[in-house]
């Protein structure tokens, strides 16, 4: 054993200087395995490699975008839950209200995935411009200005009372159109105005208690009211809502709404620190039937030359069958007889927006306020609506689930007045004459069903929001792009939230889901409309879009061209003033004002545009 050990002590002496002395001690066969199996590893790792890198740089990526997305959402889009309370919206609510996915494959406002969200986990996630808002080289001001819409809207509430104020501007884009530094004030200067003469403060419970007696002590008060009623369908009421807030900032009047139940939790209340809810012990809440009318006053004052006490309570009729076009409210004259109303009771179906640009005495005003004339109800409607945390959970879920991943987003507001003139695939073949004449979508490669062809890496996709109460639009045009393949090898997906059939103006449910669609129409990238259709008019303002409108189809002819691009984002007013103020003779107000043209979809009607040449 000694020895043993001696001669391996030896050798090891005698391969001192040897670059490997286990050689000495290793036999060839081991030797051989050794190196087959080293030859296999290296074989293995020259495969694995380039995997592996791969691998490792998509989740280095993907740690990235995960940090960016939650570091936006923790700045712009969180909230103390706790804030909710009974404002939020349980998945069966939202299922209720919006329903599921229907017989047919249209896909209804709630499916599978969008079931996965919660209501914290808002934001677009892959909107385009999600990056953007979530680039750390952004500064707090910056981002301040962008969630405050350029400071139109006041830094005042609690976010959690109105999650939809401060997150709206995550989901469009920023607009190019900047409210001007006077429309700012104004704004500013009417919320002080509404905390001081609001709902049971002391000057509002003074003059609603009086009925409709006048006194000398009233005229010194401050104080007066312009209070909205409703009427016709959701599109005409929000319309008429810009306008008498507009006519509320020029008069120097506070405006309540009277909501019935049909419209309550629809949106948040616009005002800081007060209400613009009607209350109900309002002395006129039902029965107006003793109130003067406006078209009273203007009598009496003919006869009597402004030397009769005016009545502290009026009702101001401006409905489109009430005659509006003779009524005179574009003339001064009228306005300063107005101007001594304490309270007017407002109904209107109107946009009558360009009546107010009409009237000399506002003039300089709105020229101040709007230097880009066919941006008043995109800045006026994106201050005052804001969608209630129910309807804003329907809305931001919706996006998440079916619009936030598409590369662009086309909107269809669909409005058919008589199915039997205008035949639904008359109205589709129309849709589609005008999406691939402006390529807004691309044609169909008839040639190739769409189950044939293979998903490409960077196929581009675009989602299509069908808004309608008819379900046929939705089913049909999704049936079309699954059976066929594009031109451009592009994935098209039709979604159609709901389809009421028939419009229900008086039903909660029914105006909820129209808000749902008006605001998610709203932020798509293109928008097509119907003819006439107020529905149309508010999304495109809120957007800021202009839309392709849709000629009015007969039995089974397509009129060339199918549809028509609109001059303005502003909506149409479809009943103006005809006469002159001095003269009494009838006139056309385009060649007075520069700034108004006919619209497209209502010959006599006038819609405001940006023509300061």
């Amino acid at each position: 054993m000694a020895d043993k050990l001696a001669n391996l002590i030896g050798g090891f002496d005698q391969c001192r200087q040897c670059r490997n002395p286990r050689k000495l001690f290793v036999s060839p066969w081991i030797t051989r395995m050794r190196f087959k199996r080293f030859r296999t590893f290296l074989a293995v790792c020259f495969i694995a490699f380039p995997i592996l890198v791969t691998l490792h740089h998509d989740s280095i990526i993907e740690g990235f975008s995960n940090i960016n997305m939650f570091a936006g959402r923790s700045n712009n889009a969180t909230f103390n839950a706790s804030k909710q309370g009974a404002q939020n919206v349980t998945v069966q609510v939202v299922d209720k209200v919006l329903g599921d996915k229907d017989q047919n494959g249209v896909h209804g406002i709630v499916e599978e995935q969008a079931q996965t969200q919660t209501t914290s986990d808002v934001g677009p996630k892959n909107h385009p411009f999600a990056d953007q808002k979530n680039d750390s080289s952004l500064s707090t001001a910056t981002m301040s200005n962008d969630k405050l819409l350029g400071g139109l809207l006041a830094s005042k509430f609690d976010e959690g009372s109105c999650l939809s104020r401060y997150q709206s501007y995550l989901y469009r884009k920023a607009s190019p159109h900047k409210p001007s530094a006077y429309l700012i004030s104004k704004l500013r200067n009417y919320e002080h105005v509404h905390r001081t003469c609001g709902p049971h403060t002391k000057s509002y419970d003074k003059i609603m208690t009086k009925g409709a007696k006048f006194s000398k002590n009233d005229a010194r008060m401050k104080c007066k009211y312009i209070v909205w009623t409703a009427s016709n369908g959701l599109g005409n009421r929000m319309l008429t809502l810009a306008a008498a807030f507009l006519y509320a900032i020029l008069t120097d009047r506070v405006l309540l709404v009277r909501f019935e139940n049909d419209m309550i939790g629809l949106f948040c209340e616009p005002f800081p620190d007060s209400s613009w809810l009607l209350p109900r012990d309002f002395p006129y809440w039902k029965d107006r039937k003793h109130i003067e009318t406006y078209e009273n006053m203007l009598m009496k004052d003919q006869r009597n030359n402004s030397k009769e006490l005016l009545p502290s309570f009026l009702i101001l009729n401006l409905q489109h069958t009430h005659d509006g076009h003779n009524n005179f409210f574009h003339c001064d004259h009228s306005q300063v007889l107005l101007q001594k109303v304490r309270v007017l009771i407002l109904t209107s179906d109107q946009y009558f927006v360009p009546t107010l640009f009409m009237i000399p005495s506002f003039r300089q005003d709105l020229s101040k306020m709007f230097p880009e004339k066919d941006t008043v109800f995109h800045h006026l409607g994106r201050y005052l609506f804001h969608p209630s945390n129910e309807a804003w959970e329907l809305i931001s879920r919706f996006y998440q689930a079916h619009l936030a991943k598409a590369n662009e987003r086309i909107g269809m507001q669909i409005r058919v007045y008589n199915t039997h003139k205008e035949p639904h695939q008359t109205v589709i073949n129309e849709i589609i004459a005008c999406t691939v004449k402006h390529k807004l979508l691309p044609e169909l490669d008839l040639q190739k069903p769409a189950a044939a062809t293979s998903v490409l890496k960077n196929q581009t996709s675009k989602a299509v929001l069908v808004a309608s109460l008819f379900s046929e639009y939705g089913e049909k045009l999704r049936a079309m792009y699954l059976r066929n393949k594009t031109v451009t090898n592009e994935v098209i997906r039709v979604y159609q939230p709901s389809h009421e059939e028939r419009q229900k103006s008086s039903n909660g449910m029914h105006n909820i889901k129209a808000w749902t669609e008006i605001y998610l129409l709203s932020l798509c990238d293109s928008l097509i409309t119907s003819r006439k259709s107020t529905f149309g008019y508010v999304a495109q303002s809120l957007g800021g879009l202009k839309p392709w409108i849709l000629q009015r189809a007969y039995g089974e002819t397509i009129k060339n061209p199918p549809c028509e691009r609109a001059m303005s984002m502003e909506p149409c007013f479809h009943y103006p003033p005809k006469y002159d103020c001095r003269s009494n003779a009838t006139v056309d107000f385009t060649s007075l004002f520069h700034h108004m043209m006919h619209c497209e979809d209502v010959s006599n009607g006038l819609r405001l545009v940006n023509n300061n040449h």
